[in-house]
């Protein structure tokens, strides 16, 4: 599984983790999509009410599909790509890709994976949030506000949304990941699939440097034995459950924004890019809108790491007994 420095066991890995995690991390990521995107919910239990209410349980794994056969792909891309920098950097400093990893290693391997993975995560993303997006009925359509002040006397906000059927009623305007990003790249061109993409990297290049350096140092304060190279399954998911809750409220100010920008009609669009996507919403909704969702991301941010990190270092242990 090696050829030179590089090696694949880490991408097979990454891809174990992430299935896992999107199972049981979506369904409060669709509540978190909606918080950040939408207008109306009074807090997450209302958000979750609201949901179950008007679209039952599956309204909470809308959208789940594609990033369950997409997110393995990216999860690959994102450990098979921060430990082969780890190996290239410590190659390049020590003489010795076998060296241990200091801190300044470690955040540098991440922020450097930080800016590779919006490659493929911005479109995964993008076509994930504007499925969630979707509701099924009108009924939905009408009392559902977009972020800005979308009326239900003015559904200009949400008609990329919902679509005449012919009858006189909507529904959904994407009839699934491939429809969506087909509607995407027609009426925006390829360049549409990158839509907050830039919001992304300033989420993801921090984002990611406190996401693997608390696991780091988590993991290495959980050892039982200091001498010990991998720790308990335990101390893994302990370890990997706290980084992911320090790494996503870190990182909500940002995802906020690029949220906003990738549930963005693209007829009558709000936001002409970042900056602008900032000043309007502290205007209009004070500084606090950059903190909505942060609880959720907390709460899902745990148990998706943990989740992540525990699949991906037993399924490295595993592919490395051969």
């Amino acid at each position: 599984m090696t050829s030179n420095n590089f090696r694949m066991d880490d991408f097979l890995a990454g891809w174990v983790g992430g299935a896992s995690s999107v199972v049981v991390g979506h369904p409060l990521d669709t509540v978190k999509t909606r918080l950040q995107a939408g207008k109306g919910y009074k807090n997450m239990m209302d958000c979750i009410v609201t949901i179950y209410r008007k679209e039952t349980a599956w309204g909470f794994f809308k959208g789940m599909s594609f990033p369950l056969a997409t997110i393995t792909a990216y999860n690959s891309l994102v450990f098979g790509f921060f430990s082969n920098a780890q190996r290239l950097i410590a190659k390049r400093r020590y003489g010795d890709e076998r060296h241990p990893a200091g801190l300044a290693d470690v955040a540098a391997a991440s922020m450097l994976t930080g800016l590779v993975s919006v490659s493929m995560g911005a479109p995964i993303d993008l076509v994930k949030i504007r499925l969630q997006m979707q509701t099924h009925a009108a009924g939905v359509a009408e009392s559902f506000q977009l972020a800005g002040g979308a009326s239900s006397h003015n559904m200009a906000g949400v008609r990329s949304l919902h679509m005449s059927n012919g009858g006189g009623g909507f529904v959904g305007a994407y009839r699934g990941p491939l429809h969506c990003i087909g509607s995407i790249v027609r009426r925006e061109g390829l360049q549409g699939l990158y839509r907050g993409g830039g919001a992304m990297i300033l989420r993801d290049v921090p984002g990611y440097a406190l996401y693997f350096l608390p696991y780091a140092v988590f993991c290495d304060l959980f050892k039982a034995d200091a001498h010990d190279d991998a720790p308990h399954p335990f101390a893994i998911w302990l370890a990997g459950g706290l980084a992911g809750s320090i790494s996503w409220v870190t990182a909500t100010p940002a995802d906020v924004v690029k949220s906003r920008l990738q549930a963005d009609a693209h007829l009558h669009r709000k936001y002409k890019g970042v900056l602008h996507c900032i000043l309007h919403s502290y205007k209009t909704e004070g500084a606090q809108v950059f903190f909505r969702g942060a609880s959720v991301n907390v709460i899902r941010g745990f148990p998706m790491s943990a989740t992540m990190f525990l699949g991906y270092e037993l399924s490295l242990q595993f592919f490395r007994s051969f």
